[in-house]
């Protein structure tokens, strides 16, 4: 059988490399793809990302099945166009992608449905945002309402940076259509993690835990970027919060989509905040893996993904139980020099290792020319290390990045401490 991948980024070329494993595949076609993809023997690269020329292709091609990386395609309907034509398609609505294409909708939502999250208020108006900040004080968090590719919030620990923010957003149209409207709420504090399950509209799939590491720099210092690395599974993780999450907040999010006319098809990712009292709440939804959370899940993954995606298609996840690889994952981001800000373009790279059993490299901002591979993008590479404890994955993880050389490269040396702690 055939699949396609849509997106280009790391995620994907993970989600690729997993699909390819299994025995059935004659074929995986990942849209656009990068570097990493083009060099695979079992991938190979379209260059289309238009989504009506994607669905003709799926047609014309005889593609069995199509997994959506990425948000954007998601947001502007994908998943409608190619069920209008009869293909098969993992991932939501463009109605249902609205719990991450909107953090309005989001919020109105939980609150209606009593998913705990932090008090919050939408603003489009600047000179009220900034009543607001005066009224609440900080630290704050403000969020564009719309998709800003993991960069649009930011989390102000004085009322200066909160109405720096605000005005950057509402007033100097920083993220475009994307920040006409912020979302205002309360800091929360803890610890966070990734809750990422698969859902067929009903049936709920756990997959395994992460947490996700969003400062450029180590200590979690620095700008909030994309993600700087992820492990699995993360350890605040217990089975008694993973039940509690269950019940108080993965739960209700699928009834009440379905209570709300909206049936969830996809993945479903739950950033959550863990308070010092051991309290979950929803920090954000999106509708898609995380990245770079889909790194060391896929990492760790034994299941055939193909068979656990038709059964997700066909709507028959309750007959699916996943097998993980009993290690720890840990996933190291390399990324361009400039980074989250003004990533540079252009750099060579050289030196990443073959895959082995203990340690794999995915690309994300990576492209080919003439034959050598250049950085092309903000997050290039995400390397991943797998051993039997938190450490070790990160000696595995840490020892291939040794050998990996591009101009201007700026990773963390700390993916995976808050594992150490526990």
């Amino acid at each position: 059988m055939k699949i396609l991948v849509i997106g280009g980024g790391s995620r994907e070329h993970a989600l690729a490399w997993k699909l390819a494993q299994s025995e059935r595949i004659q074929m995986v076609y990942v849209a656009p793809g990068n570097g990493g993809t083009a060099r695979d023997p079992r991938l190979v690269n379209l260059d289309i990302t238009d989504p009506q020329l994607l669905a003709e292709f799926a047609q014309s091609d005889h593609i069995a099945l199509t997994v959506v990386g990425p948000e954007t395609p998601l947001a502007a309907g994908i998943v409608n166009l190619f069920r209008q034509r009869g293909l098969k398609i993992f991932g939501p609505t463009k109605e249902a992608a609205q719990l991450e294409s909107s953090k309005d909708f989001a919020k109105a939502f939980m609150q209606r449905h009593g998913i705990p999250s932090a008090l919050s208020q939408t603003f489009s108006d600047v000179a009220a945002a900034h009543a607001f900040i005066d009224g609440r004080g900080a630290p704050i968090v403000v969020k564009a309402d719309g998709l800003a590719a993991g960069k649009g919030v930011v989390v102000a620990m004085t009322v200066a940076e909160a109405h720096q923010a605000a005005d950057m957003m509402l007033a100097g149209n920083l993220y475009g259509d994307a920040g006409a409207r912020i979302v205002i709420e309360e800091f929360l504090a803890g610890e966070e993690a990734s809750f990422i399950v698969m859902c067929d509209g009903k049936n709920i799939l756990p997959l395994a835990t992460s947490q996700d590491h969003k400062r450029l720099k180590d200590h979690d210092l620095g700008p909030n970027t994309g993600g700087m690395g992820a492990y699995s599974p993360a350890p605040i993780v217990t089975p008694e919060m993973h039940a509690r999450v269950m019940r108080e907040i993965i739960d209700p999010t699928i009834l009440g989509m379905a209570k709300d006319g909206i049936p969830f098809t996809g993945f479903l990712y739950a950033g959550l905040m863990i308070d010092a009292l051991g309290n979950p709440k929803t920090l954000e939804f999106n509708c898609r893996m995380g990245d770079p959370e889909t790194q060391p899940i896929m990492a760790r993954l034994k299941t055939d993904l193909v068979s656990v995606i038709e059964h997700a298609i066909n709507g028959t996840l309750d007959a699916v139980e996943l097998e993980w690889d009993r290690r720890t994952a840990v996933g190291v981001v390399m990324a361009a020099a400039g980074y989250p800000e003004h990533p540079v373009e252009g750099a060579l790279i050289d030196g990443i290792p073959a895959e082995t059993p203990e340690a794999v490299t995915f690309h994300g901002g990576t492209r080919i020319v003439d034959g050598k591979l250049y950085a092309s993008g903000g997050r290039v590479l995400c390397v991943v290390g797998l051993g039997d404890s938190v450490k070790m994955a990160q000696k595995q993880a840490y020892e291939t990045i040794e050998k990996i050389h591009f101009d201007g490269a700026q990773y963390r040396r700390d993916i995976g401490w808050r594992g150490l702690k526990h």
